[in-house]
């Protein structure tokens, strides 16, 4: 007899785009079309046009089951879920659980950023939201031994046995192209191997964009961007101001595609983050056979396995030093070894992994 699962999307409702929802995208896609259990999802009216990942998924209209939430969606978030349908197990993309107490809640936990270095009420009701999550589910999954470490210090008294590390993966449209090829057009403002490549959200303060620009001007070397929502007023201002505007570019909701052809082309990925749940760029750039400069902090040695540039101090002069050694050495066994490396995860094994968790409750 097969098993009824909830998925509930509601990520999709809270970013346009990030490793979250890259994640959740690969979990959903692969249940939808599993033969063990039965999968619907629960999401808003808006889910499906609001974020990129959302929309390269297909869910049948009969599987969908909309929140009809009589708060917005800044209330609702924080909000247990009610349903009166039979579901064995209910698995929520963010931090929510189902209050009907014959569902088996399964809760993935992807890093501890607001408890580290929010403040304020913002911290206070985010990380209650977690913890309430947390103390409600039966299963914990943990995206690195890192993530796993950070909740046991947080929740000491959380049951051990509940939890589960599974890595995060890795898509197939990242690999190596042949270095002969420039898939570029001629609008693309920069050489191949000319530009410092960063990835993903820089508004958060541990991201440390800040020192990236620093490092680029005192390269002298371009900067290219990759999401993390339209650059602000001050933004540009710092980015003019300290690069002028041919020497950087952005790219805002491109695919994996255009993604690969920019890990390929990059000098390097510049990811200075001091604190990572995972860090799915690293594992792409490694599966491209793109340089990483990065420190060695949280779960980033665990997922690079060292097969990076590391640079010591949290400094653009730190940073800088590193880019050289990209420049100036021979990368050929770092390249090598950082793409074996990135064989270690895929999306399809972190998906039988977590199939693994819910067949407990089936």
């Amino acid at each position: 007899m097969l098993k009824n699962i909830l998925f509930d999307n509601v990520i999709f409702d809270l970013q346009m785009s990030g490793g979250i929802s890259v994640y959740w995208k690969e979990i959903i896609s692969r249940a939808l079309s599993e033969s063990k259990m039965d999968s619907f999802f629960l999401e808003s009216a808006t889910s499906a046009g609001s974020n990129i990942f959302r929309k390269e998924v297909s869910i049948p209209l009969d599987k969908i089951i909309v929140n009809n939430s009589i708060f917005p969606l800044i209330v609702s978030r924080y909000l247990p879920v009610s349903t009166v349908n039979s579901f064995n197990i209910f698995h929520s993309s963010y931090y929510r659980y189902n209050n009907n107490k014959n569902i088996n809640n399964i809760t993935t936990v992807h890093d501890f950023t607001y408890e580290k270095f929010n403040k304020g009420i913002v911290k206070h009701i985010h990380s209650q939201q977690k913890k309430t999550a947390l103390f409600n589910s039966e299963a914990i999954i943990c995206v690195s031994e890192n993530t796993k470490n950070d909740l046991l210090y947080y929740y000491p008294k959380l049951e051990e046995s509940k939890i589960s590390v599974i890595h995060n993966g890795v898509g197939d449209s990242f690999f190596p192209i042949d270095n002969n090829v420039n898939f570029f057009d001629s609008s693309f403002p920069f050489e191949m191997d000319g530009f410092i490549l960063f990835v993903g959200d820089r508004k958060s303060h541990f991201k440390n964009f800040d020192l990236v620009v620093k490092a680029s001007k005192k390269l002298e070397i371009p900067l290219v961007l990759v999401g993390g929502g339209s650059l602000s007023k001050n933004e540009l201002e710092f980015l003019d101001g300290s690069l002028k505007a041919n020497r950087y570019k952005q790219y805002l909701g491109i695919d994996n595609v255009c993604l690969n052809q920019l890990y390929n082309a990059a000098l390097c990925l510049l990811y200075p983050s001091n604190y990572e749940g995972f860090g799915i760029p690293i594992i792409e750039a490694q599966k491209a056979k793109c340089p990483v400069v990065c420190a060695a902090v949280s779960s980033l040695p665990e997922v690079s396995n060292d097969h990076v540039f590391y640079f010591e101090n949290f400094t653009d002069s730190s940073i800088v030093e590193a880019v050289k050694r990209v420049k100036n050495t021979s990368i050929s066994d770092v390249l090598n070894n950082g793409y074996i490396n990135s064989k270690r995860f895929s999306w399809q094994s972190c998906y039988e992994r977590t199939f693994e968790v819910y067949n407990k409750f089936m």
